[in-house]
């Protein structure tokens, strides 16, 4: 971003360091860039890629990351000529802000990667650490490249022929048996679109069931389930624009410098420049916090406490927008009697919040001209999620702050596709692709006609949600599943529960690009392309469809996700007439009305590369940059305010398990680690779990920095390195969720869940702690690690 005012070595973020790096090396890099290069390259790549800025932020990643692999893209292209060298611009892999690059590479191997300002307008010129650096995993010893079955305990590699007719037969038995609905299908939100809709396609046309969910499941499904109960669409209603200009901002439960990097960059930007107001509410004091005019530390488990809080604020003090609520909503008068006993006592007795910091962010956001609520999985992952996701929802109605180009609500996504293949393709229990429900006859019939199908075979009973598959599994409702690209054995709720189950199973398929530890349990498994191998679209957390484009060619004989569920639906005499991801999205198009303007064609004919934000209704719509300008997508046009007031979380303290555990993520892993635990950069610097502590709470408990300790709950146990920091706050601890040895799903519950949404209460596990076991002469075991990150690196490059 510029800005006439403030000289770029200024500027916060990525932007900022960029500008800085570029001044402090300046003559050096250019002197031993270009040097190298000119002489064996044509100008573009000068321009394009050997730029001396680059290349000195490479070399500060490869010092900071100890690896001496993340060189420039410089250093790496300077060794052909340019008509050597293969540029593909694609979709980042890694979160769901819709970051893009050019993608370098030579004889199957990536070279690097580099933004294009001209065909990334999201991010520019700025990437995350993982985004730009992390990708020799789709060359990696391990990855999968032929199928493997299971003989006596034991894999063997298999031709596809044979994997795919094991598959099949191990299907079809336990269908022959019990019914379709004994089966169960996770597809993946790493995948593109086109392979989820396939995926659910085959769950419900060949198998005949609605048993199929995804791992939106268990991060933003109370997202979806309140945002679609309230304004229509499950999905943020603002754009970038809003993320960049908006004069107030309103966080809670997300990391966000380090779950989503160039979102903190572009909102630090508009702080610095615009003095945009933020309100940081949060258990753990994140590194965003550290820009907020006011952070205010909050109880895990009570946030529906203190936005209720605000709410009642605001309308106590008519600060309400009398005029917005009238025309637009429904519900106020419930609203304002239910938020009655959520005084500022009230919120600082259950939520830790003082009145005076209620009062100032009420009036601060109520007052503004525009404001934004993010949040992500902090106010989700809960047991009462959709009840807190009413809460925001509800804060932004009464304050009018919705429907206009810089006001509106945006969650964000954490999986690189959990917006498109998570929840628009339809591989969801409850609805068909576009969100159209499975229990309508209309739907039925709509999407039994466009398959051939008697509308009487195809499914009607919504299936099982996620965790409940897991749960069905014991009480012997469900016997196989098939998962694709995703690893439950380490982000399922209780650890050993979700083992327990897959062991339970008379059949398991795994699809995926690496023997996952949930892989280790499967009869079969398929290999999988990874996502620079694939072509397809992305869906960001901006409702943005992007393109996703093959830079190399698959390994082995990995095949893309739609190819095997293609085939595989051939096994039971299913002849699917797709040559092409871009034939999937000609039909998606034709049946998911938010989509009906969307082709890979339109697309790739784009000049900026900024894809086309759905709704797009027709060919030639242009796409929809903030959604609720004139009314809402409900019925009645309507927005619907529903009252929430669970105060407790399902489990509070008490004198066996005094602490309170809440989960995240860390800057540099990615989800369950498939990718990023193959990456030496992204290990060097987090290659274990760890528990942050107070520093009171640990004198309490005699511990000192990098003691072992032993983490216990009412559901699991584990042992991790304790990291003295004043994050958490006393009597909390912070665990993060990447890593099956020594993470936080050792200790969390699969149940309760969420009534609306079956999301698990992730955020808030009760534990004990004590020092693991003591070496032999006494002494308490203790692990050094150097690169642990604590407050000191907090103005590392972020990944949030």
């Amino acid at each position: 971003m510029s800005d006439d005012e403030t000289p770029d070595t200024e500027k916060e973020g990525v932007a900022g360091f960029m500008a800085r790096a570029r001044e402090q090396a300046q003559s050096q890099a250019r002197d031993a860039v270009e040097e190298h290069v000119q002489s064996r390259a044509k100008d573009a790549v000068n321009e394009h890629v050997v730029r001396p800025f680059e290349h000195k932020v490479s070399d500060f990643a490869g010092n900071a990351m100890s690896e001496g692999r993340l060189f420039s893209v410089a250093d790496a292209v300077s060794d052909y000529q340019l008509n050597e060298i293969d540029v593909t611009d694609t979709t980042c892999e890694f979160c769901a802000v819709g970051c893009r690059f050019d993608v370098y590479s030579k004889d199957g191997e990536i070279l690097g990667k580099r933004p294009n300002p001209d065909k990334a307008p999201i991010n520019g010129i700025s990437t995350c650490v993982k985004g730009k650096f992390s990708h020799s995993y789709v060359n990696s010893d391990d990855r999968l490249t032929q199928p493997l079955v299971k003989e006596d305990g034991e894999f063997r590699e298999a031709s596809w022929d044979e994997a795919l007719a094991r598959v099949a037969e191990g299907l079809d038995e336990i269908r022959e048996e019990d019914g379709p609905d004994a089966l169960s299908f996770v597809a993946s939100s790493k995948a593109t679109n086109e392979d989820n809709y396939v995926m659910q396609r085959f769950a419900r046309e060949v198998i005949g069931t609605n048993n199929i969910d995804n791992c939106n499941r268990l991060c933003h499904s109370s997202t979806v389930s309140g945002l679609s109960s309230t304004f229509g669409f499950g999905a943020a209603s603002v754009g970038l624009e809003a993320l960049e200009e908006t004069d107030c901002y309103l966080l809670t439960g997300s990391n966000t410098t380090e779950a989503h990097p160039v979102l903190a960059t572009r909102i630090k930007q508009n702080v610095k420049d615009n003095d945009a107001d933020l309100f940081v509410f949060d258990p753990r004091k994140v590194q965003i916090a550290e820009y907020a005019d006011q952070y205010s530390r909050v109880e895990p488990g009570y946030d529906t406490t203190w936005l209720n809080g605000l709410t009642r604020y605001i309308i106590e003090n008519d600060l309400h927008d009398e005029e917005f609520i009238e025309e637009r909503t429904t519900g106020f008068e419930q609203i304002e009697e239910t938020v009655q006993k959520f005084t500022p006592e009230f919120v600082e007795e259950k939520a830790g919040v003082p009145p005076e910091e209620i009062a100032n962010a009420a009036e601060t956001i109520a007052e503004a001209d525009s404001c934004v609520f993010g949040w992500t999985l902090g106010l989700t992952e809960h047991s009462h999620g959709t009840e807190n996701i009413y809460a925001i929802a509800n804060l932004a109605l009464v304050t009018g702050h919705i429907g206009s180009p810089k006001s509106g609500v945006s969650p964000f996504r954490g999986q690189n596709n959990v917006q498109g293949g998570g929840g628009d393709m339809g591989p969801l229990p409850n609805n068909f692709p576009g969100y159209q429900p499975v229990a309508d006859e209309e739907y039925r019939r709509k999407f039994a006609d466009a398959y051939d199908m008697d509308v009487d075979d195809m499914p009607r009973e919504e299936g099982y949600r996620l965790t409940d598959m897991f749960l069905a599994v014991g009480e012997d409702d469900l016997r196989g599943m098939f998962i694709q690209g995703e690893n439950p054995v380490t982000s399922e709720p209780n650890s050993g529960h979700a083992k327990q189950a897959l062991e339970g199973l008379d059949f398991l398929a795994v699809q995926d690009i690496f023997l996952t530890e949930t892989a280790e349990h499967a009869d079969v498994v398929l290999p999988a392309t990874s996502s620079l191998e694939s072509n397809g679209t992305y869906t960001s957390s901006t409702r943005h469809v992007q393109l996703v484009k093959r830079a190399v060619d698959p390994v082995g004989n990995a095949k893309p996700d739609w190819q095997i569920t293609k085939e595989l639906a051939a096994e039971f005499g299913y002849e699917w007439e797709y040559d092409h991801p871009s034939d999937i999205m000609d039909e998606v198009n034709d049946l998911v009305p938010i989509y009906g303007g969307i082709t890979h064609e339109r697309l790739e004919n784009l000049d900026d590369g900024d894809g086309l934000q759905w709704p797009v209704w027709e060919d030639d719509h242009p796409g929809t940059p903030y959604t609720y300008e004139d009314e809402f997508q409900t019925p009645s046009g309507l927005a619907h305010m529903h009252v929430c007031d669970t105060v407790d979380p399902s489990e509070t303290p008490d004198e066996d398990y005094p602490l309170v555990m809440t989960s995240g993520r860390v800057l540099y892993q990615y989800h369950t680690g498939t990718m990023t635990f193959r990456e030496e950069g992204d290990m060097s610097y987090n290659d274990r779990s760890f528990v942050e502590i107070h520093p009171d709470t640990a004198a309490e408990y005699g511990v000192s920095q990098d003691d072992m300790l032993r983490i216990t709950s009412r559901h699991g146990e584990t042992t991790a390195m304790a990291q003295l920091t004043t994050r958490p706050s006393e009597g909390e601890i912070f665990i993060p969720m990447h890593y099956l040895e020594g993470g936080a799903n050792n200790l969390t519950k699969e149940e309760p869940l969420d009534g609306p949404a079956r999301t698990p209460e992730y955020k808030v596990t009760d534990v004990q702690i004590s020092l693991a076991d003591a070496d032999a002469d006494g002494s308490v075991v203790r692990v050094s690690n150097p690169d642990a990150t604590d407050e000191t690196d907090a103005d590392a490059p972020s990944d949030d």
